[in-house]
């Protein structure tokens, strides 16, 4: 990819003259663009349709790139492998590299079928292999998919998201008259992205039935409240969901679950929380709750989310403090037990974070 924006400094290409060019689908094209522009190798354009053009740093990701650029073919002659930068997770020492995320933060990628978790994900996206991840709050799900897809459109699924919150409804303009606004699901098929349902399974059934025949082989809908217009998914668009079993509220469906091919459990990574620098005792205590809710003594155990947490307050408000939410923020049923293994592995009592009095 950033061999053919390379030798055409002053040319745009659509994603879809790109694939034509190179042999490859338009998804695996699309996250190699979207990969470059995200690391200032490529510049996106627009996004009806999305273009890309050259940076001054093209040439030298161009030149990162073994050999001449691949001739144009029909099929791609490794069909299973993304291509371009996308699927250059793991460099020569065999560890692949953090990816940065939109909100700037990096993510660490996780061994995923004796693959970097993200490389998986793109494969299966090219494939169009649906997937769902399932875990508890806060092992990093959301962070694996952001990684993974740098044109990722997210849904933050809830009892109230309706069939409008997904394909769009009628919204007011500054004329007093109403227009009618696309919503994430028609967005993510007409320009060709991966679309996340995050809390998937909060989501009322009746209203994921409206996304059903997207992800099926017609890979379309129907618009009903706009002049019942059909939406087609252009090349690239995928669909990828997020479950938390242990969240009030969520149901997996047969009918959802039938939908992902591929469902993985996500649980969090305590060698990585260590490897973070975040306060070892802090993890020895995590892992120890880990494992007594596993044996079903406990209901809880921080996750890395929290675990982050821990550090920025430690760095904050001291460790004493740090040690004091981690208690508060247990689920009140299991706080004593929390705060019992909590006490005995710092050596003195610990209670949850509270005011003191009047200074």
């Amino acid at each position: 990819m950033a061999q053919v924006l390379a030798a055409n400094p002053a040319a745009m290409f659509t994603v879809t003259e790109l694939a034509r060019m190179l042999g490859y689908s338009g998804g695996a094209v699309g996250n190699a663009c979207e990969t470059l522009a995200g690391r200032g190798e490529a510049e996106r354009i627009g996004s009806k349709p999305r273009m890309y053009r050259a940076t001054p740093a093209t040439s030298t990701a161009a030149q990162r790139a073994s050999g001449p650029p691949p001739a144009p073919s029909p099929k791609p002659s490794v069909p299973h492998q993304s291509a371009g930068p996308a699927a250059a997770a793991s460099p020569p020492g065999g560890r692949p590299e953090p990816i940065t995320r939109p909100n700037g933060q990096r993510y660490h990628p996780r061994a995923l079928a004796q693959l970097p978790d993200v490389e998986a994900l793109r494969r299966l996206r090219e494939a169009q292999v649906p997937v769902l991840l399932y875990g508890p709050p806060g092992t990093g799900k959301t962070s694996l998919i952001e990684a993974a897809f740098p044109d990722l459109i997210t849904v933050a699924g809830d009892g109230d998201t309706t069939v409008g919150d997904l394909i769009g409804e009628y919204t007011q303009d500054a004329n007093g008259g109403y227009e009618f606004v696309y919503g994430p699901l028609v967005t993510a098929m007409q320009e060709g992205r991966a679309l996340l349902l995050d809390d998937a399974t909060l989501i009322s059934p009746k209203v994921l039935a409206a996304l059903y025949p997207a992800m099926d082989g017609r890979r379309q809908i129907q618009v009903k409240a706009h002049k019942g217009e059909t939406i087609t998914a252009a090349d690239g668009f995928y669909v990828i969901a997020g479950h938390n079993p242990g969240v009030h509220g969520a149901v997996l469906t047969e009918a959802l679950a039938s939908r992902f091919s591929v469902q993985i459990q996500v649980g969090s990574d305590y060698d990585l929380a260590a490897a973070l620098k975040i306060n070892r005792k802090a993890v020895r205590i995590a892992r120890h709750l880990a494992n007594s809710q596993q044996a079903g003594e406990v209901g809880w155990a921080p996750q890395l989310r929290e675990l982050i947490a821990f550090q920025k307050i430690a760095d904050v408000l001291g460790t004493e403090a740090a040690f004091a939410n981690l208690v508060g923020i247990a689920p009140l049923k299991d706080r004593d037990t929390v705060a019992e293994i909590v006490t005995k592995a710092v050596g003195r009592p610990v209670t949850a974070l509270a005011l003191g009095r009047q200074l």
